[in-house]
């Protein structure tokens, strides 16, 4: 096993989280977690009793959690930040997810930056882990606002955070589709196209539903949404003529073969129908006769079944007499 750092994440309703390094784990004092049941004002009092670091002291715990592998100054870390993944967390409020689910998120980003922060660099710990504390509760609310994927792109993303804002400040807030001046304003103002714009406000207005829900009460009806959707492409009469018509192929091809003796036969499914195609080489070992030999006797054969073909075609209507 490497000596790579590793937290021990702590999730909504946990009691406690450790950090591991290489083959040694640590477990040190329980961190706070959110729950629905403790209540969210218990647990921003419970955090309180944190205190903050001073920079000098920020500055030698993370020298010991780098240099020595102290677990618990790197919790002494942790513990002093949660107010700020609190806060940042709190502003995250308006996509309808547990409240305590994206605290914890934005936990888990913390202890990520703590674990990846380098004191040598001179900036403080606050200022590089509100980063991580974005970039973790934003990955949260992308996998879960929605039963479909929302972001994938980088301008996806930008636009599922900042496409309310952006319609408030221009006062955009009506349903439906944008007016195509405020598209191309906003397109302009967050470096998107304008489809991308118009796609993500329409995504966004839909929530998920099911394809299964009835429509009316369930007394009235028994009919699915699924039932509605209508595939424009699909041309049910036509698939039908299709396969109807591949069968008499088949059917007259099958018949067509009988005009040839067992020889011929052989030669031309080999040849035309088989689907690994023989050469003329292998045939006329087969058979002891010259590859020329075969070729004629293929192109014969070919003659006779197409002319028995048309014969067949003519009696059932589908070619005129000729």
């Amino acid at each position: 096993m490497n000596a790579q750092k590793r937290f021990m994440v702590a999730t909504p309703g946990a009691t406690g989280t450790g950090i591991e390094k290489g083959a040694h784990m640590s477990t040190y004092q329980n961190l706070p977690a959110p729950s629905p049941e403790q209540g969210l004002n218990r647990y921003l009092q419970e955090i309180r009793r944190f205190p903050m670091l001073e920079p000098e002291e920020e500055y030698m715990l993370a020298k010991r959690w780098v240099d020595h592998e102290d677990s618990g100054a790197a919790h002494r870390l942790v513990t002093s930040h949660l107010r700020l993944a609190a806060k940042i967390a709190m502003g995250y409020r308006g996509y309808g997810l547990p409240q305590a689910e994206v605290i914890s998120e934005a936990n888990v980003g913390l202890m990520q930056a703590v674990k990846r922060f380098d004191p040598e660099r001179g900036f403080r710990l606050a200022t590089y882990a509100m980063w991580w504390i974005r970039a973790s509760i934003q990955e949260y609310i992308l996998r879960s606002w929605s039963l479909v994927k929302m972001g994938t792109t980088s301008a996806q993303k930008k636009l599922f955070f900042n496409l309310r804002k952006a319609k408030a400040r221009i006062g955009a807030l009506e349903d439906g589709d944008l007016h195509p001046d405020t598209v191309a304003k906003i397109a302009t103002d967050l470096g998107v196209t304008e489809t991308e714009v118009i796609s993500m406000n329409r995504r966004m207005s839909g929530g998920d539903a099911s394809l299964n829900a009835m429509i009316g009460s369930a007394d009235d009806s028994s009919t699915e949404w699924i039932d509605w959707l209508e595939d424009k492409e699909a041309d049910q009469a036509g698939d039908y003529a299709e396969r109807d018509e591949l069968e008499v192929r088949r059917e007259m091809l099958t018949q067509a073969m009988d005009v040839l003796n067992e020889r011929e036969r052989d030669i031309l499914s080999e040849r035309r129908l088989s689907d690994e195609i023989l050469t003329l080489e292998q045939l006329s070992e087969r058979y002891g006769v010259s590859r020329e030999r075969i070729r004629q006797i293929e192109v014969r054969a070919f003659e006779k079944v197409q002319a028995r073909v048309r014969e067949l075609a003519t009696e059932r209507g589908m070619l005129e007499p000729a």
